[in-house]
Parts: C-alpha cells; sequence; structure tokens
C-alpha cells in the first residue's frame, strides 16, 4: 500500500493534494472538479472515503502480486 501511495504522490510528497495523479483520481471517484481540489478539499474527501480508499489501495497491493509477484 505504502509503495503505490509513494508514486502516485511523485513529486509532490509533502502536498499530495497538488498532486495532478491523485486530484484527477479524486476527481473521477467523488465527482469534484480537479481544479476545485486544493488542501481543504483533498482532505476532506480523503477522509470522508477513507474507506474506500484503503479497500483500493488493498486491491492494487493484490494486482501487484498477480503481475509483478
Amino acid at each position: 500500500m505504502i509503495e503505490f501511495l509513494w508514486q502516485a504522490s511523485r513529486g509532490y510528497r509533502l502536498a499530495p493534494w497538488k498532486s495532478p495523479y491523485l486530484r484527477w483520481r479524486l476527481e473521477t471517484f467523488a465527482g469534484v472538479p480537479a481544479d476545485e481540489i486544493g488542501f481543504r478539499q483533498f482532505w476532506r474527501q480523503a477522509w470522508r472515503f477513507r474507506k474506500e480508499f484503503l479497500r483500493y489501495l488493498r486491491w492494487t497491493d493484490r494486482m501487484r502480486g498477480r503481475y509483478i509477484g
């Protein structure tokens, strides 16, 4: 899980709400336009959907194990 987060936030590790990839993921999942996602909106949505996000991270781990394992 940590490896995916590390890769997904590349270049934006100290400010993940500025990451184009993470903003896109949040936009497609929560329906919030990416250009409206700032610090507050990012963390609010991350907290709101934390269970779904953890499920997604577990899924990425399983998929990584199947293809790279």
